[in-house]
């Protein structure tokens, strides 16, 4: 068993303490990162960030952990790109306006996403500019900053996809929204894939992460089976865009 599996198993097993289950998928931690005990207070820490108050643009993952991320976003008129679950169908655009008053919890879940967001392309959103901050949940963090997702790398293929583009690159502040159970206190290798984050938001603090190496940029498209590439459809754009398919 890899690493990152025995990680993502130890953490999971603690994490079914605190997690709010998923309606779909209850508590299976492989198929969904789940929102959790004390997330308003994460988020907070988010909130009053400068990235954050500043962010004309930014890109959130679907993740229920950051539900109330989105939630307020929506609520104070903060754009964002969201994709949709496992970016099957590509991504959504919320502005300002899009959501009436009154509905910004049901459309900060992905049913909500998919109901009020505008599809938009990989061109259309690389038009309207770089993103101010990228949050995402996890499975795992390490304090220093090695991030486990699900284990499916769609992370990885966004943060290429949007580096490839320009709409994000190494010096974009990029936040994981954890509870403190799924924070690994161990320091844990880099590999040439992972994306390190630059803070860690719990209920209970904020981890400053002093990243040691640049992070990867763009698709490594040697590790994309031609099937993965035609069932995402922004991944095929770029492929096209590239030349590849």
């Amino acid at each position: 068993m890899s690493s990152s599996r025995v990680v993502r198993q130890r953490i999971w097993e603690k994490l079914a303490t605190v997690a709010r289950p998923d309606t779909r998928f209850h508590l299976n931690f492989a198929e969904v990162i789940p929102d959790f005990d004390g997330a308003e207070a994460a988020i907070s820490h988010i909130e009053a960030l400068p990235a954050y108050q500043q962010s004309n643009l930014a890109f959130v993952t679907p993740d229920n952990s950051l539900v109330e991320l989105r939630r307020r976003m929506l609520t104070a008129g903060k754009p964002f790109v969201v994709s949709t679950y496992n970016i099957l169908r590509g991504f959504r655009l919320m502005t300002p306006g899009c959501v009436p008053k009154g509905h910004e919890r049901y459309a900060a879940w992905l049913d909500g996403i998919e109901h009020f967001g505008k599809p938009v392309s990989l061109e259309e959103i690389s038009s309207l500019g770089r993103f101010d901050f990228m949050a995402t949940g996890a499975s795992a963090v390490s304090i220093d900053g090695i991030r486990f997702g699900k284990g499916h790398g769609f992370f990885d293929l966004e943060w290429g996809m949007f580096t490839d583009i320009g709409l994000a690159d190494d010096s974009t502040p990029v936040i994981a929204a954890v509870h403190d159970v799924q924070v690994v206190d161990e320091k844990l290798p880099a590999s040439e894939t992972d994306i390190v984050v630059d803070l860690i938001a719990t209920p209970t603090r904020v981890i400053d992460v002093v990243r040691q190496s640049r992070r990867p940029r763009g698709i490594k498209w040697d590790l994309i089976t031609p099937e993965r590439i035609a069932a995402i459809p922004p991944l095929k754009e770029l492929a096209r865009m590239r030349g590849i398919a």
